[in-house]
């Protein structure tokens, strides 16, 4: 059996290369932000529809990011500001003369403000799935602290925290506190806060008040309790990435200010580099340089744009193409598909066709009842037309008549084009398309497909898609691709099961599907087939109760067979069981999909997508699944990707949540994977599968992300004056008691180059990023994730690991650090985590060349280490890691304090000793004196 093919959303941007040949200037990065004479256009920030109606809300985010496009500018050295911002308004707010949407969407925002809050409530954060110095995904605020003043104590001003969180997503820095590791001991043994930069200052504060940092510290151990509160007032100017609260701070960490010992995320993605090294490297500050003069640029200017009703149409290609394969039988299984279950009630819905002329087949009719839904799937077509060629312009055309019938533009509206493919011609309607506001989403069934199809798309920022031909199932999935479900995921419909497989006569098809707590309304298992022969269905709910085949609705002329449970369905395991009744062998297809039960309880939602549309061999594709239930990431979960070439076999992968390989941050909820196996040229499709067991912990203890942080309290004049302690939001485990289980489309996505016979080797080992160094006593001892023979997969051959006491020497000449045996060190399968402890004694010997005096006094140690294939292709260098390596001459290394500690004992024993040799030497002198006095008593006697 084999799992149901599907494909969804990836939006592209190709557009950008005839941008930039238009204007060498400006630079598109992520959804439609441009750079252009330094100034930032087309940032979009979207309120989530949840988000109750407050004219402060848009007044504060104006005035968050006009002052941080001043404090922006400063801090970039005069590079880069904010000059316009699009704010997209929800639907439900009250009319208040915005702008209707053109292609602006929730789901394209770069900054999104809801009600949902994380476990830590209002902290602002921006969700970053990629590594060093690679744009995140967005940033996200709540409501509460755009609103509330209450909270600027502990964040600083919103404007502080916005450029915050910016550098994170446009320039994947990453932050530069660490609340799991406050403290660290250094390069000298000396006890060190994690900050940057270290002349950030302030005390030591206990349970009953400031204390010495020593009375915090036992054997290393700090007391629970401790905590470092810093000076309100400081001289220092950096960093951003650490506290920008404090007022004094302007800059960005450089090369001079940073404290490349401080054991957080910047050293750790960024190996050991400062934020403005990696800031500097961005592909902004290849276009930007500092502005002339000491003016600060023009206050931003601000457009409220805002969502409508939801338009969509469809636009149904009819020419002879079609009559292949079956594919109108596959068009219109998935047109019912789609109507039926996946538009959103109260979206108004046409249909148009087209072959070498177009027709409008439904005016737009409102969702409100499930008639409304038959209404439309009566007015599908049911013919091709013999001899025609498809005119995808003419087909357009006709769906912006559609459209525009309800406002008189087309502004905001959806056209969902499933073409045969092969028309020539679709450039000559670029312009048109491009200036009608509409969003058009491409799906090709066929390998025969012209380039434009694909430029069409994503001219508007829309989808595209190309399936097979044999692959019918493939096609009743991608319709649901404009339901992504972080829009409103309490009314989007939500994909629980997609299984289908070619069955012999008289076989079945059976599986299982699990209905968690969260879901349950609207529940519809859905039954495709081929022939004229209706199969068998049996459906078991968790109690056991049957439903058969004359419980379902049946269209014999679409052959599919549909059955909508009554109310919420049972939360646990249904079964069911299709027979095929035919006498030759056909492919059976069960699509199960529902809505959340409660309006309250956001259910777990998937959204896969790659790192880029495209890729040149032998270059791999970062393969994402985000899996979330509302903000929370949902952790050990099974999530299996599946990826389909034009021609040929699908391929199957675990996508994995380790903070290895293609996985940066571990159980954040984004689960990665290289993929690399490449057989042909083409088009590549992805679908996503998420199971969880009802026996494993799943959701997160908190958001995923960077954070701005929170400063607990201040030291001003010498008082300490603490801030209000920020809310915790509860979560509970009882809603996924039944475990889940879910089917995401994750686009497409094309690869080039690939050879077209059998080549030697050319993937290397992934390079190793979670390296940890501990010092044990006299070793040190490492650990890190197993990379694989081919990135992460498989079983590379050998590690090479080497150390140095200057970070610059292993940084830039990793080959000439000292080399460490491994000689008993076998690399385990990849994903294995490895242990090694060795000695590092070549370094504490002095045998290492010092560059200077200043790292010749360093007790810290630098490593890192790379793997090599049976091939000898090496791995890049991992991340840095580094180690306190305080050694004195003859003996093992002491604590701080067990050194205070030994001292005292040394100091008592010495003057007891003291004490004991005056007393006895007292004693004998007094004893030599009474015996000499009897002497001289007695000679007088005589």
């Amino acid at each position: 059996m084999t799992p149901m093919d599907n494909a969804g959303p990836v939006c592209g941007l190709k557009f950008v290369t005839l941008l930039i040949a238009l204007s060498p200037q400006v630079l598109l990065l992520g959804a439609g932000v441009q750079l252009q004479n330094n100034g930032y256009d087309g940032l979009l920030v979207a309120i989530n529809p949840q988000v109750l109606e407050n004219q402060n809300l848009i007044s504060n985010i104006k005035e968050m990011i006009t002052e941080a496009s001043f404090y922006l500018f400063n801090a970039t050295k005069k590079r880069v500001f904010f000059r316009n911002i699009k704010i997209l308004i929800p639907a439900t707010w009250k009319a208040n003369n915005y702008t209707k949407v053109k292609q602006e969407s929730y789901e394209k925002a770069n900054v999104i403000v809801t009600d949902w809050y994380g476990a830590h409530g209002d902290d602002p954060y921006t969700l970053q799935y990629r590594g060093c110095g690679k744009e995140g995904k967005y940033i996200h605020f709540t409501s509460n602290f755009l609103l509330s003043d209450n909270l600027i104590a502990g964040y600083g001003s919103r404007g502080r925290v916005f450029v915050h969180e910016w550098a994170h997503l446009r320039w994947g820095v990453f932050d530069e506190y660490n609340s799991d590791r406050p403290f660290y001991i250094d390069g000298q043994n000396q006890i060190k806060v994690t900050r940057c930069s270290s002349d950030i200052t302030g005390i030591f504060v206990c349970e009953k008040g400031p204390c010495p940092q020593e009375n915090c510290i036992i054997s290393k151990l700090f007391k629970e309790g401790c905590m470092f509160l810093y000076n309100s007032t400081q001289n220092a100017t950096a960093s951003i990435m650490f506290m920008q609260s404090l007022s004094s701070v302007v800059d960005f960490c450089n090369a001079s200010t940073h404290n490349q010992e401080a054991p957080n995320l910047q050293n750790q993605m960024c190996s050991l580099r400062s934020a403005w090294d990696v800031i500097t490297e961005s592909a902004d500050f290849s276009y930007a340089f500092p502005m002339n003069g000491t003016e600060l640029p023009p206050p931003p200017t601000f457009s409220l744009v805002q969502a409508g009703d939801k338009v969509v149409c469809l636009v149904l290609d009819v020419s002879s193409k079609m009559a292949e394969a079956d594919s109108l039988l596959r068009l219109q299984q998935a047109a019912e598909f789609y109507l039926m279950q996946i538009v959103a009630i109260h979206t108004f819905v046409g249909i148009a066709s087209f072959s070498s002329k177009g027709e409008i087949r439904a005016q737009l009719r409102q969702i409100n009842t499930n008639d409304d839904r038959k209404l439309l799937v009566s007015q599908l077509p049911t013919t091709v037309s013999a001899g025609a060629e498809a005119s995808v312009c003419l087909g357009l055309k006709k769906g912006f008549e559609v459209v525009e019938k309800l406002n008189g533009k087309a502004y905001g509206s959806v056209m969902i084009l499933v073409t045969s493919g092969d028309d020539k011609h679709i450039s000559n309607c670029f312009l048109t398309v491009l200036s009608s506001g509409s969003t058009v989403h491409s799906i090709a069934l066929g390998s025969s497909v012209a380039p434009d199809l694909e430029e069409l798309a994503h001219l508007t920022e829309g989808v595209f898609l190309i399936l097979k031909r044999t692959k019918g199932r493939s096609l009743v999935q991608s319709l649901a691709l404009d339901c992504k479900a972080n829009l409103d995921c309490f009314t989007a419909s939500v994909r629980l099961e997609s299984m289908g497989e070619n069955v012999q006569p008289h076989h079945q098809l059976k599986s299982t599907v699990t209905v968690d707590s969260c879901v349950g309304n609207d529940t519809v298992f859905l039954v495709t087939w081929q022939t004229s022969s209706l199969p068998e269905i049996t459906l078991f709910d968790p109690d056991g109760r049957k439903y058969h085949t004359h419980n379902f609705i049946t269209n014999l002329a679409l052959r599919t067979a549909g059955l909508w449970i009554p109310g919420t369905a049972k939360p646990g395991l249904w079964t069911y069981i299709v027979n095929n009744t035919h006498h030759s062998l056909q492919a059976l297809k069960v699509t199960v999909t529902s809505r959340a039960s409660s309006s309250a309880v956001p259910p777990v939602t998937v959204e896969a997508f790659v790192e880029r549309d495209s890729t040149h061999f032998p270059h791999p594709v970062m393969i994402y699944a985000s899996v979330r239930k509302g903000f929370y990431p949902i952790r050990n979960a099974t999530v299996t990707a599946t990826v389909e070439p034009e021609t040929g076999d699908a391929v199957t992968l675990r996508l994995l949540d380790d903070g290895a390989g293609a996985d940066v941050i571990k159980n954040d909820g984004i689960y990665s994977r290289y993929f690399f196996s490449f057989a042909v040229n083409g088009r590549y499709s992805l679908k996503v599968h998420v199971s969880r067991s009802p026996s494993i912990s799943t959701q997160g203890l908190s958001i995923p992300g960077s954070h701005a942080m929170y400063v607990p309290g201040y030291i001003t004049n010498g008082n300490i004056q603490m801030n209000t302690p920020r809310k915790s939001v509860g979560r509970s485990e009882q809603e996924l008691k039944w475990g889940f289980s879910r089917i995401s489309s994750g686009g497409s996505f094309s690869v080039m180059g690939v050879p077209p016979s059998s080549h030697p080797d050319v993937f290397p080992p992934c390079k190793i990023i979670d390296l940890e160094a501990v010092k044990v006593e006299e070793e040190v001892t490492l650990s890190w994730t197993a990379p694989g023979e081919d990135f992460d997969r498989g079983q590379a051959t050998s590690y090479e690991i080497r150390m140095s006491k200057s970070l610059q020497n292993i940084q830039d000449d990793f080959n000439n650090a000292i080399l460490v045996n491994t000689s008993k060190l076998s690399p385990q399968q990849a994903g294995t985590r490895e242990i090694f402890t060795f000695s590092p004694k070549l370094l504490t010997n002095g045998l290492e060349h010092q560059p200077n005096e200043e790292t010749q006094e360093s007790h810290r140690i630098y490593v890192a280490i790379r793997a090599v294939d049976r091939n000898s292709l090496k791995s890049a260098v991992s991340n840095i890691a580094q180690a306190s390596l305080f050694i004195p001459p003859n003996s093992a290394p002491i604590p701080a304090r067990d050194c205070l500690i030994l001292k005292g004992v040394l100091t008592a024993v010495g003057l007891i000793g003291l004490i004991c040799l005056i007393i006895v030497a007292t004693h004998y002198t007094l004893n030599r004196k009474k015996t000499a006095g009897k002497k001289e008593n007695g000679a007088k006697l005589l």
